[in-house]
This record gives structure tokens, sequence and C-alpha cells, in this order.
């Protein structure tokens, strides 16, 4: 094709990356960590908060020791949000316990506590109560956890946050990374920052913090041998890719600001399209909007999601269904889910559009042309 990509959510390195990668390369500092982790797990922890973080390979990474470390285990469940990508779902398998699956809400499209509470008495009648909580902030939206965390508390359940698309998002006075015991965030290429593939954990538990990055490192016991009790991952990020961390966290407030640009150019240009409706954002939200997501019936467009997604394709741009619900994925069939059709609804009717913090308003005005075009192509004419 001829015509400029525009990808869903590219990689946006508009800072000092390469000034502190090379830093770290003419360092010598090339093995896992070295002092831009140290400098990256500083710097991270102040931004979102919290006491401590611990820099890891991947967002995946930071999920399975969350939940190593609050006791999963074989055998065990922990109940989760069904409308996420598959790595919350997965992680939860390395532990080789069993995922719950609870459907979302419309208010905030992540996990619904209503489902949430009514799981957590059935289980206390069955004296059966899941190892943890893991809930998930969806498109870079946190989830209700002023009343998750009432749960938690109240039937004595940990608490994990799944933050990997929502660093920057904020509920109320608290920062995304702030609630539950633990947060996992992810820098995945796709990512708000990222360093081509890592994660960090955050809690300010300074013993979980400890703990992580003993099991990071391979569980290495102290001793000037190889020796060890118990068995650990190679979890940790390297100090090259720390070095691009750093220098995306000191633009961060602008990258976020750039995403939520972007989904107001969509909202004013598509707002008056019958049948797209956009992802809320509940008063005391604050969204990331690490993706413009949207919905689109078709009884009202004229044209279903797919119709859009591939009359972009046809023109060499990126857009994406939202999440195939876990309890829909053929891995997960067995798995036990609640479920109020929430995310099989916008699974079947929702699309994400290109939302790169590095768009122009030409690429803007271009995706939206080819949405409008869709549409008003699909109106009979009299």
């Amino acid at each position: 094709m001829s015509k400029e990509r525009i990808y869903l959510s590219p990689p946006h390195a508009d800072g000092r990356e390469r000034e502190l990668l090379m830093d770290a390369f003419d360092s010598n500092w090339i093995a896992p960590l070295g002092p831009h982790v140290d400098g990256f797990e500083n710097e991270f922890a102040a931004q979102v908060g919290t006491g401590h973080a611990v820099a890891l390979s991947s967002g995946t990474a930071a999920l399975h020791l969350a939940l190593e470390m609050h006791g999963v285990k074989a055998g065990g469940q922990v109940l989760t949000s069904s409308f996420t990508f598959v790595a919350t779902a997965n992680a939860i398998r390395y532990c080789g316990a069993e995922p719950v699956f609870l459907d979302s809400d419309w208010e905030t499209w992540n996990m619904d506590p209503n489902l949430l509470e009514d799981e957590l008495h059935s289980c206390a009648k069955m004296n059966r109560m899941p190892a943890a909580v893991l809930a998930v902030d969806v498109n870079g939206q946190c989830a209700n956890y002023p009343a998750i965390e009432a749960l938690c508390d109240r039937f004595g359940v940990p608490l994990i946050e799944d933050a990997a698309e929502s660093l920057g998002a904020k509920l109320g006075q608290k920062n995304a990374g702030q609630f539950g015991r633990c947060a996992c965030f992810s820098f995945n290429g796709n990512k708000i920052i990222t360093t081509s593939g890592g994660g960090m954990l955050v809690t300010e538990d300074a013993d979980l913090a400890e703990r992580a990055r003993f099991l990071a490192t391979q569980a290495r016991d102290p001793a000037p041998h190889y020796q060890h009790s118990v068995c650990g991952y190679n979890y940790r990020l390297s100090n090259l890719l720390a070095a691009v961390g750093r220098a995306q966290l000191e633009k961060l407030s602008e990258k976020v600001d750039a995403r939520r640009r972007v989904f107001a150019y969509y909202q004013n240009a598509l707002s008056d399209v019958p049948g797209i409706e956009f992802m809320p954002e509940p008063e005391g939200y604050y969204s990331t909007r690490w993706l413009t997501a949207l919905t689109i019936d078709p009884a009202k467009a004229g044209v279903d999601r797919e119709q859009i997604r591939l009359a972009l394709a046809d023109e060499n741009i990126e857009a994406r269904p939202l999440w195939k619900p876990m309890h829909m994925q053929p891995v997960f069939k067995e798995c036990q889910s609640r479920n109020r059709m929430v995310s099989e609804s916008l699974f079947e009717f929702g699309l994400c559009l290109p939302s790169g913090s590095g768009m122009t308003n030409q690429q803007l005005q271009r995706v939206t042309d080819i949405i409008l075009n869709t549409v008003n192509s699909s109106v009979p004419t009299t």
C-alpha cells in the first residue's frame, strides 16, 4: 500500500531516549540491573505515589510475582476481570490456580462490584474464599476501587491492581497503582510509555518489594556461591531498557494529554453519528484514554464495527475490536464466570481507533473521514 500506515498505538520516542540509552551503553552496564534500573524504580515510585517500585521484564512477570507473593497456588481461585488482555488470566494459571471471571459494568467497562460481592458471598457460604482479587484497569481507566477495596477488606481477600494500561490515570485523589496491596504496570511497545518490553510492580510494603526483587533474580540466597532455597525467576529489567523508560517517564504527562486530545478529536468529529458511543468517564475518574474505544450500534449507524474496521484496513489504518472476554476464550472455556453480557456486548460492538500520542490532526482527520464516509455510504439516497 502506498498510503502512510497509521498504527493503533505505536511507540512514541520524543525525548532523551537515545541520550540515556547511550549513557547506559557507554557505561558498560549492559546486563540486567544497574544505575538506570535504580533510577527508573525511584522515579516511577515517585510518579505513582507509592513507596517502592520493582522493575521487571514484563507486566505479565509483575502479575505472576504479585499473585505468587500473595499465596496464589495450585488448587486456588482468583477472582478477576473477564474483559481484559489474556496476560491477566495467564498469570493466574502460571501459579496453578484457576481464574473466576467477573463481567464489567456499563459505568466504567471494568469489574462490576455487584458481581464481585455476589461471588464473595457465594465463596463465604461454601467456606472456600479466593486467594486474591485481581482487578483490571481497561483502556487507561481505573476500576471502581472504592467499592472493590471495601469488599476485599470486608471479606479479607487481598486485592491486586492490574494497571498495565492505566499509568497516569486517577480516581479521586489517588493515582492508578495506589489501589490494593500492589499494582502491576506494562511497558510493552504499545503502552503510554514503553521500554520496548518491560513492567513494574509497585507497593507500599517494603518487605513485598524486597521479596519481588529476590524472586525476580532467580531467588539467589546470600552466599559467596550460587545457592537457592526456593524457585525463582529471571524477571528483572535490563539497565539498557530502564534507560529508555526513564526518558519516557519524563514526558508521561505530555503523552497522557496527547492521548486525551486524540480522544476529544474523535469524540467531537463523530458525536453526531447515530449509534456511536464512546467509553464513558464517570465523575471523579481521569482516564488516560490509552486507546480511544467506542461502540457501534449497526441498527442506528447502518454499519457494524467490522465494516468500519475493514474500511480503515483498506486504507492502511490499524483498528482493533475491543478485548474478547476471557470467559469466551477457548483456553478458559471450563472456568467459572459471572456474566451479565456487558463484556460480550462490548466485544460484539466495540472498536479501538488509532490512539498514539504522536498522532497529527491530519492523521486524525484521515481516520474520521473514512469512518464518516463509510457510515454515510450506508444511508440510502432518495
